[in-house]
């Protein structure tokens, strides 16, 4: 529906539709480094994929970075919509890259989740999901990692 104002709603769910459902990971590792901004996980994992001769992969995907902007102006629900669906993308990206080498990724699923869990709680701790709440649980359908630092 939001394609009608926001055309690049369109190319997203386009990139999205090409992606196909239940990814497979290949035979080598992929390795996810989450951690506020600012903490230095560009920094390591541009050096861990150096050392390890890897592949490093973002989210949101290159392909669709170029929006962030334009999705991070919008309403909550819209701007997560754009975040979930940059993950499904990435993980077609990860699935054919762990073919060829180790994937090293910055940000997944969980910088997703936990932004997705503070902006519904307004900051408020004690308004946490309970502990065994679905909303941790990694979906079902999300290509996993092996590894998250």
């Amino acid at each position: 529906q939001c394609a009608a104002w926001i055309p690049e709603a369109g190319a997203v769910l386009d990139l999205l539709e090409k992606c196909p459902e239940h990814q497979k990971k290949g035979g080598f590792p992929v390795v996810v480094f989450e951690g506020l901004d600012a903490t230095g996980k560009t920094t390591v994992t541009q050096s861990v994929k150096d050392t390890l001769n890897g592949v490093l992969l973002r989210s949101p995907p290159t392909c669709i970075s170029q929006w962030r902007t334009i999705f991070d102006d919008e309403p909550a629900p819209i701007k997560r919509a754009f975040y979930a669906a940059g993950n499904y993308i990435l993980a077609s990206e990860i699935a054919k890259a762990s073919t060829q080498a180790p994937v090293i990724i910055d940000r997944y699923w969980h910088s997703t989740a936990a932004y997705t869990i503070a902006t519904e709680i307004n900051g408020k701790v004690q308004d946490l999901p309970p502990v065994h709440d679905e909303v941790y649980q990694w979906p079902e359908d999300l290509l996993k990692p092996d590894l998250v630092l």
